[in-house]
């Protein structure tokens, strides 16, 4: 029997404003996103900014599985086959971690994916979604894509549909459509099964099993927050790694997070914090809402800086089999990240890079080979097995190390901060402020830096002085394309080797997020392991001082600490 022949229709719209893709895609609410048209608009600027390859590519399709993101899957489907992409991959339900969908776009070389999240965002009718693209290597779209899909939408007049196409993506299996005398395929795959097969190429499952599963002596615990890993632990730490059940929560997926904040940091994951400190646990993760973030804790909730996290990595690659066989390169940090990974990269003789936030500016260094692990102060981790940072990978990356050194998290972060000094390290986050007041701070913090007199000003606070060695806005040149990115953030630096870095944050979907950093290097013994938050209180009074946040946003604390 004939396929029957589906056509094209071009949709007459107009241009909503504000849909500029941050570092991570477009975040707005649920709301926005359900205007008639105006998701629409935005998926025809991701096929549009592709050009005349769009016809006839392979494209993934996946989602952390928060509000809205089954409509906005169907409607990507007909609008692909609308602009004559000929095969589209799509998780089970519309379903796949972040790190999964790099994943799937590396293992069966296609041209790029739609990855449906606002990532730690809550979620739900009354909060936030999100549609980013990322590009055949697996990572997120670089700068100039993300200009052009805005300066499409700034202009758009028609998107194009194919509204008569249905597709069963609960149900595995592929599906194939004519439209226009092509064939449209539509292939629905498990979202787990070739993540699960990667992880097992990477670690040794049968040592990490021998330590946490039935008989080892680590107990652990991990949280999900009813966000994208829960499928994925499942099926590793209980299914592979032998864990029970009784340590695995919060793992069936919630379409708004079980009305929790998917973010995994002392203060959105305090029931982890909480079990952890009060339980027999030795070791602790929590994933946000797409899975590509984590946060580790140890034996009574010891917790490890994102920052520490990615420098004790970096420094026991050689304990993961993936790096015994394929080596280890440089690595590289966002800014705002402390200088812990560097001290690493400098004893082993590594290039070590400063990028920009945002794991775009990860995604050259890893495709030509400079590195090999990267990560983020936003609890983001990864290397150079996808294009994304992989929270999941992390943790049993961390189970790999204490398995193979027969150590405990507390000892090994203790082990490191003795042989490489400490990088104490605070972020501030101002969450939902009002947008004018924050950008009145940065434009006069931008004066501050611009102008000379503020080298060798000296300000004290709490019996500590603090003198202005050099600051400056960042700006990065991208060493494998010689691409550039101004305007990163601004840095105060001191002549003591402390540092205060302010940024507006670009992955809210309303308000302002202002985030302060603070981190400050110690190799004393003497004062290795004090608290963190003791050690920076002073510097932390002169960020504020110098930005008059206080002042300007009227907040007079932060909304998280970490």
């Amino acid at each position: 029997m004939p396929m029957h022949n589906r056509s094209i229709a071009m949709i007459p719209t107009q241009p909503f404003d504000g849909q500029k893709p941050g570092t991570s895609g477009l975040r707005k609410t649920v709301k926005t996103f359900q205007q008639p048209k105006y998701t629409e608009n935005f998926v025809q600027s991701i096929f549009s900014s592709i050009g005349e390859s769009v016809v006839g590519s392979t494209l993934v399709v996946g989602g952390d599985g928060r509000y809205f993101m089954t409509e906005a899957t169907d409607i990507i489907i007909k609008m692909a086959a609308g602009n004559r992409v000929s095969k589209l991959i799509v998780g089970k339900g519309g379903f796949m971690s972040t790190p999964a969908v790099s994943n799937v776009i590396r293992k069966y070389k296609t041209d790029g994916g739609f990855i449906l999240t606002a990532s730690h965002n809550p979620g739900g009718p009354d909060a936030d979604f999100g549609i980013k693209f990322n590009m055949s290597n697996g990572g997120p779209a670089q700068d100039s894509q993300t200009n052009t899909m805005f300066q499409i939408t700034k202009n758009i007049k028609s998107y194009n549909i194919v509204h008569d196409i249905k597709v069963d993506f609960d149900t595995l299996g592929e599906y194939e459509f004519l439209v226009e005398g092509r064939i449209f395929t539509v292939k629905v795959i498990d979202p787990v099964e070739d993540y699960v097969q990667l992880m097992q190429s990477i670690f040794d499952f049968g040592q990490i099993k021998q330590l946490v599963g039935e008989g080892g002596k680590l107990k652990v615990l991990i949280n999900s927050l009813h966000g994208a890993t829960g499928p994925y632990v499942d099926r590793i730490f209980s299914q592979e790694l032998g864990c029970p059940k009784s340590s695995l929560i919060k793992t069936n997926v919630l379409p708004d997070f079980g009305g929790g904040h998917p973010d995994p940091n002392l203060t959105y994951a305090a029931d982890l914090v909480e079990a952890m400190r009060s339980g027999d646990y030795g070791f602790g993760a929590a994933f946000d809402g797409d899975g590509d973030r984590n946060m580790i804790l140890g034996e009574k909730a010891f917790f490890v800086t994102p920052c520490d996290s990615l420098a004790v990595l970096a420094n026991n690659l050689d304990h993961i089999p993936y790096f015994k066989k394929s080596g280890v390169k440089g690595f590289a940090r966002s800014m705002p990240t402390s200088a812990a990974v560097d001290l690493v990269a400098k004893k082993k003789g590594l290039e070590c890079f400063d990028t920009p936030t945002g794991w775009k500016y990860f995604g050259n260094l890893l495709d030509a080979g400079r590195i090999s692990i990267c990560g983020e102060e936003s609890f983001g981790t990864g290397s150079d097995h996808v294009r994304e940072k992989d929270g999941i990978w992390a943790a049993l990356a961390w189970l790999q190390i204490l398995a193979s050194k027969n150590t405990t998290v507390e000892s090994l972060l203790k082990e490191h901060w003795q042989e490489f000094g400490r990088n104490f390290f605070t972020r501030y986050d101002y969450e939902g402020c009002e947008s004018k007041p924050c950008e009145k701070m940065m434009e006069d913090l931008q004066k501050y830096v611009e102008d000379a007199k503020s080298i060798g000003k000296v300000y004290t606070a709490l019996g500590k002085s603090f003198t202005v060695s050099a600051c400056d806005n960042f700006s990065y040149t991208d060493p494998v394309d010689g691409s550039k990115a101004s305007k990163q953030g601004i840095r105060i630096m001191f002549s003591d080797g402390s540092r205060i870095v302010f940024r507006l944050s670009g992955t809210g979907s309303s308000g302002a997020t202002v985030r302060m950093y603070v981190d400050s290097y110690e190799n004393d013994p003497a004062r290795l392991f004090g608290s963190a938050q003791e050690m920076l209180k002073p510097c932390v009074e002169v960020g504020l001082e110098i930005s008059q946040l206080r002042e300007l946003t009227g907040r007079q604390e932060p909304t998280v600490i970490t």
